[in-house]
């Protein structure tokens, strides 16, 4: 039985952990680097189509943007997760492999009036597929057996709909050890979804730490807190702009603003308009109000028995097209514009804050995480001119975060998180290098636990419970390999596991393989 950790160790994006047990190999997560990354993480040490599985802890692309990719290398296993994160992950990775092939595209465009190669997308459209029809949905609190020795539990981790801790017990020559897996564990109170659900056992506990030295300060009321700052917005004549996470946050906004609305909490202009432009965020909305029963708390299934529909409301503008979007900036009504992505990083918001950056009377406001070296966190960290679609913008509008509005725990929540399991040896990941360590020494210091903060290559042995952790590999900010070499790289992972899977073979077939690699050689031998 090993763990090796891969990704999101010291970093906050770009979760995967593989594991070796009761002869499978799978991962859980499999997600996108996002933002300025620190380290270089080690290659899984096996090829996508040696994988038996994946376990998706929940739909954000930092856990899941990879999948797609995986299934191009080979990978023909099955993805588990809970329902609505399959859901989710149906428009997501569409999304995603979208954004790639729309990117690669532009920069194609841009680069061939320098002179410069055509840049392929890490991915495509029928990838994504690939992995869409790879997921595999299960229920929350219900055991499931994925190979002798192996059963795996969800339960609802309260940061995202179907956001899920899972459990894996395995059992190997008479032998058995338990591991959870945190994901990201959620915020209490947030609107529409449960409190994260808490496990009470185990061997191992792999756990985030994104606020891992830090408490959220809460306003009294996000309502009032975010109808102050709409008013103080509309006096000056301005649009208040939220840069949005589409799936989760997006929705939380609405639930608010409806129950702002019903207040009348903003005096100025009652009948504000809201517009979200976001064709993703108008799909996931619609996969909220699909898992009602299964992911929504108390307090929203009260609305929905009433017949009421706690993410709608008056004045709320559905965007969907390239041309609606356009329209919203050539309206001067002031407005609530509420567009992802949630970090700047791509999508119809880096047009929203081209047109609104520059006035002093508009207000940006941020609510949620902002990793290093996003757009999102240079706003944050003061900027005074940043560049969208090659043109430099004066930052003149006023940037405010609203504290607190986050899904993910604090030190707090992950102590309470942490505290409910009977001391099990603790490796932190998924957070920035200061967080992390800061979390992994409280632990250690402050609750007596066994802990670890690991680095990537880091090796865990399930039986021992010997840890062997990795050199640091700092990462070297240089021009990255380009998306075709990555891609035939993992052409070459999955060639290499057909061949192993050849032994089987005929002797005529064998050698009609063997003919057609080495011809293949040959042309390209030649170039």
């Amino acid at each position: 039985m090993k763990v090796m950790f891969i990704g999101a160790t010291h970093e906050v994006t770009g979760s995967c952990t593989y594991i070796e047990a009761c002869g499978k190999k799978f991962l859980v997560d499999f997600g996108m680097e996002q933002g300025l990354n620190a380290f270089d993480n080690v290659k899984v040490p096996c090829a996508p189509g040696e994988i038996d599985f994946v376990l998706l802890t929940h739909a954000h692309i930092d856990h899941s943007g990879l999948l797609p990719l995986l299934c191009a290398g080979g990978f023909k296993g099955q993805i588990h997760c809970q329902s609505a994160t399959a859901n989710l992950c149906s428009i997501m990775l569409r999304d995603s492999a979208h954004i790639q092939e729309f990117e690669a595209e532009w920069r194609s465009r841009k680069g061939k009036r320098k002179g410069k190669q055509e840049v392929e997308p890490l991915y495509t459209m029928s990838d994504a597929e690939l992995a869409i029809r790879a997921l595999c949905p299960h229920e929350y609190e219900q055991p499931v057996k994925l190979g002798e020795g192996i059963s795996v539990l969800f339960r609802d981790a309260g940061h995202l709909l179907g956001s899920s801790g899972i459990e894996i017990t395995l059992t190997e020559e008479g032998q058995t050890r338990t591991i959870i897996f945190s994901g990201d564990i959620g915020n209490t109170d947030i609107p529409l979804i449960r409190d994260p659900q808490y496990f009470s056992h185990a061997d191992y506990a792999v756990m985030e730490s994104t606020y891992g030295n830090r408490f959220h300060e809460k306003p009294a009321d996000y309502p009032t807190a975010l109808a102050k700052v709409i008013d103080e917005t509309f006096a000056r004549g301005g649009n208040v702009v939220i840069p949005s996470f589409a799936v989760g946050r997006t929705q939380e906004l609405l639930y608010y603003f409806r129950q702002i609305k019903q207040a009348g909490l903003v005096k100025s202009f009652p009948d504000f308009p809201v517009y979200v432009d976001s064709p993703l965020a108008i799909e996931a909305t619609a996969v909220f109000n699909r898992n009602e029963d299964s992911c929504y708390d108390e307090e929203a299934v009260g609305y929905v028995r009433k017949g009421v529909n706690p993410i709608s409301f008056k004045g709320l503008n559905i965007a969907v097209t390239s041309d609606e979007s356009r329209a919203i900036n050539f309206n001067k009504t002031p407005k609530v514009i509420i567009s992802a992505s949630g970090m700047c990083e791509a999508g119809r918001i880096k047009h929203h804050l081209k047109h609104n950056l520059w006035r002093s009377e508009c207000t940006v406001l941020f609510v949620g995480y902002q990793a290093v070296g996003t757009l999102g966190r240079k706003l944050v960290e003061g900027a005074k001119n940043v560049k969208l679609f090659g043109e430099d913008i004066n930052v003149a509008a006023k940037i405010l975060v609203l504290p607190g509005m986050s899904g993910h725990a604090d030190k707090a929540g992950l102590d309470r998180w942490i505290n409910a399991l009977d001391k099990p040896q603790v490796f932190v990941i998924h957070g920035e290098a200061e967080s992390a360590e800061s979390y992994t020494a409280h632990l250690h210091d402050d609750l007596g636990l066994e802990s670890h903060c690991p680095y990537s290559g880091a090796e865990l042995d399930l039986l021992t419970g010997e840890f062997v952790n990795a050199k640091p590999m700092p990462a070297v900010h240089t021009e990255r390999e380009s998306t075709p070499y990555i891609r035939l790289k993992a052409a070459a992972d999955r060639l290499q596991q057909l061949v192993k899977m050849s032994s089987g073979l005929t002797n005529k077939e064998l050698a009609a393989m063997t003919d057609t690699l080495n011809n293949l050689c040959a042309k390209w031998e030649q170039k």
